[in-house]
């Protein structure tokens, strides 16, 4: 007996033939499994630095286990563990080589990536992760986390974590430069209006700061009417205007000054000058329109009041109720002056009132008698007038209008209407409720931002800045009387003051609580804490006198 065995063609299964003497043959197959796995042969090495055994068939015919070769390799060498950044400290921009001024937040994605680049050699390797670590906010260093990737030898891959230390440099960028240098500006924008007051320059102030519409400026310079704003280009002033155009009735002139010529490649530097002037008409001011103007747009009566100034004129006529709108093109064809402004108001006190039953939006047509608070007790004189103040108005309330009977108006458009319609001129014309209270009052809990302007060549006078100090106070008290007004604006929490009345919080002491409870006992109005924004340092927030000085 003999045993013959042969693979199949199923190398897994082997075939045994089994011969005797009978001569029988017995083929059987069996498999691989019933005799068990062959050991697999490994080629075994000591590593060459540190002795431990590796495969030899894996390590790809290195004598150096991975674990020295990541101890004896680094393949970040050549990349600097320290830089320089610079940073502006006027516009808080970072400079990206060669002249490009980023404007990054600390930490953020675009600051990492200026971080980045500043590092020679990463090119050569793959960035798997880079983070900031914390550093103190004045230590004027930023530290940089950074994963790389490559290849040591072939098919061996190795990770390694860094840290790279970069020196911040405070410097000066051109923009900013320029701005501190007499005569480097490209554009001007001369906004003027020629008003007794600056009430609509604060509002125009407002609008600016929420749309940041001022942001390109290199400086703004404060004039007796007016503003004046100065770019390093053109384009950024031309930006200017067209916000002015959106938001305000305004007419535009540009003008040019040759600064310098090149013969030999006929290329000229210009300085650009645009002259802005608004409608001088503000709101609640008294208005008697030219007759034809005022049957173009609707048949209303010459004798109205300004509703509201926009991008274009809103007047109202008080006697009727009825609204038109001026386009501000329509205005400068045939432009007119006011027959009176607030600084003209007269204080009333209500008698009687009787509402007539004609509503129109917040308007109310009454009837209401008034008599002068300055002869209250002396005579018995009163007035019947109509007026659009009926939904606000009470007995025994004050109220401010203008006096025509006591008045004497040098107007052309008044004089004709007096003379073709004696009847249609009434006594008095109410204009809005008044509330009486504090010349100025320290403890709003809200606050408006202010723009950091710079003072013309001579130093105001006392009368000048107490002029200013109160169209100031007029301008809060339109803001918390009117919440039309209010919606268009951004305000925000009053939460510290300066001097004695400094608080840290929105708490008050008794005696500014007791105040308080008086004022609402008066009626006077309340703007709620829901229409206010949180104040936040990094908007730079000055502590002067209650409000934010921002540039």
């Amino acid at each position: 007996m003999y045993l013959h065995c042969t693979r199949t063609r199923d190398l897994r299964v082997y075939q045994i033939r089994l011969a005797n003497t009978t001569g029988m043959d017995i083929d059987i197959p069996v498999s691989m499994a019933m005799f068990g796995q062959p050991q697999a042969i490994v080629a075994n090495l000591l590593c060459c630095s540190c002795g431990a055994p590796i495969d030899g068939s894996k390590n790809n015919g290195l004598a150096i286990c991975f674990e020295c070769i990541k101890l004896t390799t680094d393949i970040s060498e050549g990349i600097p563990r320290e830089a320089t950044v610079h940073f502006c400290r006027g516009c808080e921009r970072w400079l990206q080589p060669p002249n490009h001024w980023l404007l990054a937040q600390p930490e953020s994605r675009e600051l990492l990536a200026l971080c980045l680049r500043k590092l020679k050699g990463l090119s050569k390797v793959r960035i798997i992760d880079a983070s900031f670590i914390w550093t103190e906010p004045h230590s004027k260093r930023l530290r940089v986390k950074i994963t790389v990737q490559s290849e040591a030898y072939q098919n061996t891959i190795l990770q390694q974590a860094f840290e790279v230390e970069y020196v911040v440099v405070h410097t000066q960028c051109p923009d900013c430069a320029k701005s501190f240098t007499a005569h480097t500006w490209r554009a001007c924008v001369q906004v003027r209006q020629k008003v007794p007051h600056k009430r609509t320059f604060l509002y125009l102030e407002q609008l600016l700061l929420k749309h940041n519409a001022h942001r390109d400026a290199t400086n703004i310079k404060e004039t007796k009417d007016g503003l004046d704003f100065f770019f390093s280009q053109r384009n950024h002033a031309q930006k200017m205007l067209d916000f002015l155009t959106a938001v305000a009735p305004v007419r535009t002139k540009k003008s040019e000054e040759l600064i310098s010529q090149d013969i030999h490649t006929n290329t000229k530097s210009f300085k650009f000058t645009f002259s802005v002037e608004l409608i001088p008409i503000c709101k609640d001011d008294l208005i008697c329109l030219p007759p034809k103007l005022a049957m173009s747009i609707g048949n209303i009566s010459s004798l109205v009041l300004c509703q509201k100034v926009a991008n274009s004129l809103h007047i109202l006529d008080p006697n009727t109720l009825k609204t038109a709108e001026i386009a501000t093109p329509l205005y400068w064809r045939t432009p007119f002056p006011t027959l009176a402004d607030v600084q003209d108001l007269v204080e009333f006190v209500v008698l009687d009132i009787e509402p007539l039953g004609l509503v129109k939006g917040k308007y109310i047509l009454s009837d209401v008698q008034v008599a002068r608070a300055a002869d209250m007790g002396r005579n018995d004189t009163s007035y019947l007038v109509r007026t659009h103040l009926g939904g606000v108005l009470h007995p025994g309330d004050s109220v401010m209008g203008y006096h025509l009977t006591a008045a004497n108006y040098n107007d052309s458009n008044f004089e004709d209407l007096q003379r073709r319609h004696s009847d249609r001129v009434p006594e008095v014309v109410l204009v809005r409720k008044f509330y009486p209270r504090k010349k100025k009052n320290k403890n709003r809990n809200w606050k408006l931002r202010r723009m950091n302007k710079e003072e013309g060549e001579l130093l105001p006078k006392k009368a000048d800045v107490d002029k200013a100090e109160r169209d100031y106070e007029m301008f809060l008290r339109d803001v918390e009387e009117d919440v039309e007004l209010r919606s268009a604006l951004t305000l925000y929490k009053n939460t510290r003051k300066t001097g004695e009345d400094r608080m840290v919080g929105v708490e008050m002491d008794a005696m500014d609580e007791d105040k308080e409870s008086e004022d609402e006992e008066e009626g006077l109005p309340q703007i709620s804490m829901e229409e206010l924004l949180d104040e936040f340092e990094v908007l730079g927030m000055a502590d002067d006198d209650a409000e934010e000085v921002v540039g």
